[in-house]
C-alpha cells in the first residue's frame, strides 16, 4: 500500500460534506420533478417551438453558470460562504410555486430563470466550501459523494413525478405543486446542519469582490481545465432534448420522466466510485473516458429506433455525467489558489455558461431543421474536441490529480 493510498483510507468525509449532499439531494428532488415535465408542458401544452425551448434551456443554465462568477468571487472576498448558500437555495425554493401558478409560457420562463439564478448564487460558494473542508487525500471522493447525493435526488424526482402523474391522471399542474416541499427542506438543512470552518482574518487583495487582476493569479494549468470544461459544455446540450427524444419515440406522457430516472440513476451510481478512483488515477484519463461515453450516448440516441436503444443511450449519457462532473470540480480545486477558489469556480462556470447558451440554442435549431438524429450526431462531433484535449494532456505526462 502506497503512502497516498494509506492516507486516503484513513481520511473520513467531513459531516458538512454529507450535509451539503443532503441539501443537494432535496433540492434536486424538487427541481427534477419540475424539469422532467417542463419540456413537454412548454412544447405540447403551451405551443413553444423546440428552437425556443433550446434557447430557454441554454439561457437558464447559462444564467446559473454566469452568476457563479460573481457569487464565487463575493464568497472569497467576504471570507464566508454559508450566507450565499442560504440565499441561493432560498431563492430557488421560492420559485417553485410559480410553475403550477403560471397561466402563460412567460411566467414559466420567468420561474425557470429565477430558479437557475438561485442555482448560480449557490453553486460556486458550495463547491468552494467543499474544497475548503475536504481533506486533500480524498478530495475527489468528497466531490463524488456530493454529486452522487445530488443525483439521487435527480433520480427520485422524476420517479415521484411518474407516480404522481399516474395517480393524478396526468394533471401536470397538480404534480408541480408537490415539488415545492423538498426545496424548503433543503433550506432547513442549511440552516441547522451546514457549518463552515473559521477563517483567519487576512488583508483583502482587492477592494471589490470581483477584480480582473485576480485572473493573473491563475496558472496555465487552471486555464487549460477551463478550456476543457468549456468545450465539453459546448458538446453537451440540455437534457431537455433527451425528454423530447423520448416523446418522439412514442413514450407515453406519464412515463416521460422515466428518461430522467434512468439518466440520474446511472449518474448517481457512477459519480462517487469515479470520484474515489480519481484520487488514485489520472483525472484527465477518467475525464477522457467520460467523453467517450458521451459520444457513445449521442450515437445511440441518433441511430437507435427502439425503446431499448433510447434508454441505453440515456443510461450511457448518465454514465458520462458521473465520469465528468465531480472530476472537473476536483480539477478546478487543485489548479486554483485556495484563497481564490470561489472566483475560480465562477470563472470556470462563466466560460461553461457561454458555451451552454450556444450548445442548446444550436441543438434546438438543428432539431427543428434536421431532426433529432442530426442533433445528436452533431453533438458527438463536438465532443471530439475536449476528448483530443484530454488525450494531449495525458500523453504529455499529466500527474495523477491533473
Amino acid at each position: 500500500m502506497t503512502a497516498d493510498t494509506a492516507a486516503t483510507d484513513r481520511a473520513r468525509i467531513p459531516r458538512t460534506v454529507w450535509a451539503l449532499g443532503f441539501v443537494s439531494l432535496f433540492m434536486d428532488l424538487s427541481s427534477e420533478m419540475v424539469h422532467a415535465l417542463l419540456p413537454i408542458y412548454l412544447v405540447t401544452t403551451m405551443g413553444m417551438s423546440v428552437t425556443a425551448l433550446g434557447a430557454l434551456e441554454g439561457a437558464a443554465e447559462a444564467t446559473a453558470m454566469i452568476v457563479k462568477v460573481f457569487s464565487g468571487s463575493l464568497s472569497d472576498w467576504l471570507g464566508r460562504r454559508r450566507g450565499l448558500l442560504l440565499f441561493g437555495y432560498g431563492l430557488a425554493a421560492l420559485s417553485k410555486p410559480l410553475f403550477p401558478l403560471a397561466d402563460t409560457a412567460a411566467v414559466v420562463v420567468a420561474a425557470r430563470l429565477i430558479d437557475r439564478f438561485g442555482k448560480g448564487v449557490r453553486g460556486a460558494p458550495r463547491d468552494a466550501l467543499v474544497a475548503d473542508i475536504a481533506p486533500p487525500a480524498i478530495r475527489g471522493a468528497c466531490f463524488g459523494l456530493r454529486q452522487s447525493m445530488d443525483t439521487i435526488g435527480a433520480f427520485a424526482g422524476p420517479l415521484l413525478a411518474i407516480a404522481l402523474m399516474l395517480a393524478l391522471s396526468d394533471q401536470i399542474r397538480t404534480v408541480l405543486w408537490f415539488a415545492a416541499a423538498p426545496a424548503f427542506i433543503a433550506v432547513a438543512v442549511i440552516l441547522f446542519c451546514v457549518r463552515e470552518p473559521e477563517r483567519v482574518s487576512a488583508p483583502r487583495a482587492f477592494s471589490s469582490p470581483l477584480h480582473w487582476r485576480a485572473m493573473r493569479e491563475f496558472s496555465g494549468r487552471y486555464w487549460y481545465v477551463v478550456a476543457i470544461g468549456a468545450t465539453f459544455t459546448l458538446a453537451r446540450f440540455s437534457e431537455a432534448f433527451l425528454v423530447l427524444r423520448a416523446q418522439q419515440a412514442g413514450l407515453g406522457l406519464a412515463w416521460i420522466p422515466a428518461v430522467m430516472v434512468v439518466m440520474s440513476l446511472a449518474y448517481a451510481l457512477s459519480a462517487y466510485p469515479v470520484g474515489v478512483l480519481s484520487d488514485r488515477w489520472n483525472r484527465r484519463a477518467l475525464l477522457a473516458c467520460g467523453l467517450v461515453l458521451l459520444i457513445a450516448a449521442d450515437l445511440l440516441l441518433a441511430a437507435g429506433t427502439s425503446m431499448t436503444a433510447l434508454f441505453a443511450g440515456v443510461a450511457v449519457w448518465g454514465l458520462h455525467m458521473g465520469f465528468t462532473q465531480g472530476i472537473l470540480a476536483a480539477m478546478v480545486a487543485e489548479s486554483a489558489p485556495p484563497a481564490l477558489r470561489g472566483t475560480a469556480y465562477g470563472v470556470f462556470n462563466l466560460a461553461s455558461g457561454v458555451c451552454m447558451v450556444l450548445s442548446s440554442a444550436i441543438a434546438g435549431w438543428i432539431w427543428d431543421r434536421g431532426g433529432a438524429s442530426a442533433t445528436f450526431f452533431v453533438g458527438a462531433v463536438f465532443a471530439l474536441i475536449p476528448l483530443l484535449m484530454c488525450g494531449r494532456a495525458v500523453v504529455g505526462g499529466a500527474s495523477r490529480g491533473g
